[in-house]
């Protein structure tokens, strides 16, 4: 192999890794996601209810994937915090924290600005979460469906306000 072949080899790979490396740090800058979003309750609706009293979403870059942390109080009182790190590969994602609904999520992008998240709880699937972030960036749509830990079909739509 030519000398300047052998040290251009190692100035190429540096480059291709670079190269692989900056697109996904800038696909991850790019997701109209990333964000705090507080729930806008007076646009939300709950199917069954009782609706939280309040709930704040962040969604972070996390790697090639996304943290998700959810903080708020129930309809009930009771406080909720839940949250999730991964990717979109269509794999089982650990569920921390105590949402009943969910021990595990599966996660799946449709197009940049949507995504499915399906939630499954003791390997059964409970409830699949349409989400969708507006052109202008500032709302983060939310619409449920299936059934939850409890047995009850459940059809919400969530608002959420980018903070």
């Amino acid at each position: 192999m030519n000398v300047r072949v052998r040290r251009s080899l190692p100035v190429l790979a540096a480059a291709v890794v670079l190269a692989v490396y900056g697109s996904a740090v800038m696909a991850q800058q790019k997701d109209p996601a990333f964000g705090v979003w507080k729930l806008n309750l007076a646009k939300s609706k709950y199917s069954p209810g009782p609706a939280p009293k309040e709930l704040t979403v962040t969604i972070e870059a996390d790697g090639p994937g996304r943290k998700v942390t959810a903080v708020g109080v129930a309809g009930d009182g009771t406080p909720l915090s839940w949250g999730y790190s991964g990717t979109f590969d269509g794999k089982d994602i650990r569920v921390t924290g105590n949402n009943p609904d969910a021990d595990f999520i599966i996660l799946r992008r449709i197009s940049p600005t949507t995504t499915r998240s399906t939630f499954k709880k003791d390997g059964k699937r409970t409830i699949v979460n349409g989400v969708s972030v507006s052109a202008d960036g500032k709302t983060l749509a939310v619409a449920s469906s299936g059934v939850n830990a409890k047995g009850q079909t459940v059809k919400n739509t969530q608002i959420f306000d980018k903070q």
